[in-house]
């Protein structure tokens, strides 16, 4: 276990190491203004997309019902075909109607901005479907125990983002992110050639095609589908969490989303780091334990893991909010990106940083309700925390502005691990911990 968690977190060390220096660059080259805007605007809905079904829904509710199958190859091969023609025929759907989708992602924006972001919105949103063949050749990988191709093709993206930087930074701004949302395009591609390589490497047979056997019951999982459109709204409450903000703050001054999105990238950097690298490790380990039956092998595997992982997420707490302003000033206040913006940004960052620790808890117990297969449990529990993010959101945001917003995700975090902790049980905890 330590070995996997020790590979994911190396891979995502990579990964956000690089993407610590495309925000760097971003920063100095773009600012924080309309521009950056309309690009994070644009990036928004696919990225959201892709951390719902990579971290969450669509793996948790596979790897399970891919273990228990006896038809593996045809039941993978029927999932996939389902899945990327859905989301293909949405990506063409977005493409036709790309003013209104960007309106509603951010209401707030006057009609020259939705003219700008429009565009960039409808070429973004093509790295969903890349991202989702990605996602499905990774649940094969963590269900053979392999997670170093994974793990680090994320990287790809953001090298494609930093190419696509210093190729076009001495253009006109607008021009710029033109170029960062066609690197989005590549960055998917090239993820998508790195996992068939692995594929093929491993000999994993994943895909056979017969049109016949396409609405077979035998072949299909009706059980999947009945986990996994639940586990969609309930792995995702950070995410919904992260977007809600985006939305709100488009009604607050220029820079506000700008201020949102550098401070949820560093937020986002310990949480990758620590608890998504622990929870993509443990949950094929815990989920196969499960269905042998074998209970106490999996809370020997959630033990540890949460004994670690508590103590890595209150350090890193502790030293983010503490340090919060230099963290910023050190990676991003150079070029446009100016001191005001720095002050803003760390006080969101700190805010955000709040709720670390409950969110990285949550996501770990979460493991047991999606192990068992109780996705819908987990979305009702979700469903409660979001409730009270909007709520802190709309109270919060006249008086503190972005601020306010992150300090509503915090908040609503603690509710998440309350209650996801409750369905756990804390007295199995407390037994846990004594031994």
């Amino acid at each position: 276990m330590i070995k996997h968690i020790f590979t994911n977190s190396a891979g995502i060390l990579v990964s956000r190491i690089l993407g610590l220096v495309r925000d760097l660059l971003m920063a100095s080259i773009l600012g924080a203004n309309i521009y950056s805007d309309i690009f994070f605007v644009a990036f928004k809905l696919p990225n959201l997309f892709r951390r719902v079904f990579a971290e969450g829904a669509f793996t948790q509710s596979f790897i399970p019902a891919y273990a228990q199958h006896k038809h593996k190859v045809w039941f993978s091969s029927i999932i996939f075909l389902q899945f990327l023609a859905f989301i293909i025929s949405l990506s063409i759907v977005v493409t036709i109607f790309a003013p209104f989708v960007t309106k509603a992602i951010a209401i707030g924006f006057d009609t020259k901005s939705i003219e700008l972001a429009s565009p960039l919105v409808a070429i973004c949103f093509y790295y969903l479907p890349l991202i989702f063949i990605v996602t499905f050749l990774a649940a094969l990988l963590q269900y053979k125990h392999h997670f170093a191709t994974t793990s680090f093709a994320t990287a790809l993206l953001n090298i494609a983002l930093i190419v696509a930087l210093i190729i076009s930074k001495e253009y006109d701004k607008y021009t710029i992110v033109f170029y960062l949302s066609w690197a989005v395009i590549v960055g998917g591609a090239l993820q998508v050639l790195v996992h068939i390589v692995a594929i093929k490497k491993l000999k994993v047979r994943f895909f056979l095609i017969s049109f016949k056997k396409l609405k077979s019951k035998k072949f299909t999982n009706n059980k999947f589908y009945h986990q996994f459109y639940p586990a969609i709204f309930g792995n995702s409450t950070a995410h919904i969490s992260a977007f809600l903000d985006t939305w709100l703050a488009s009604f607050l001054v220029s820079g506000s989303i700008s201020y949102l999105y550098y401070a949820n990238r560093v937020f986002q950097l310990p949480l990758a780091l620590f608890a998504i690298a622990t929870s993509v490790a443990l949950f094929p380990m815990v989920a196969k334990s499960i269905k042998n039956n074998d209970e106490q092998t999996a809370l020997k595997y959630l033990r540890k893991a949460f004994i670690v992982l508590s103590l890595l997420l209150f350090v890193a707490t502790f030293v983010g909010i503490v340090f919060d302003n230099f963290i910023v000033w050190l990676l991003f206040e150079r070029g446009s990106f100016l001191p005001s913006d720095t002050v803003q940004t760390a006080n969101v960052l700190s805010m955000y940083l709040i709720g670390l620790l409950p969110f990285g808890l949550a996501k770990l117990f979460s493991l047991w309700l999606y192990s068992q297969q109780k996705q819908l449990l987990a979305a009702k529990i979700s469903a409660k925390s979001l409730a009270v993010n909007i709520v802190l959101s709309l109270l919060f945001i006249k008086p503190f502005g972005a601020s306010g917003l992150a300090l509503a995700s915090s908040l609503s975090g603690f509710v998440l691990f309350h209650l996801t902790l409750k369905e756990f049980g804390y007295n199995k905890l407390i037994i846990l911990l004594k031994r």
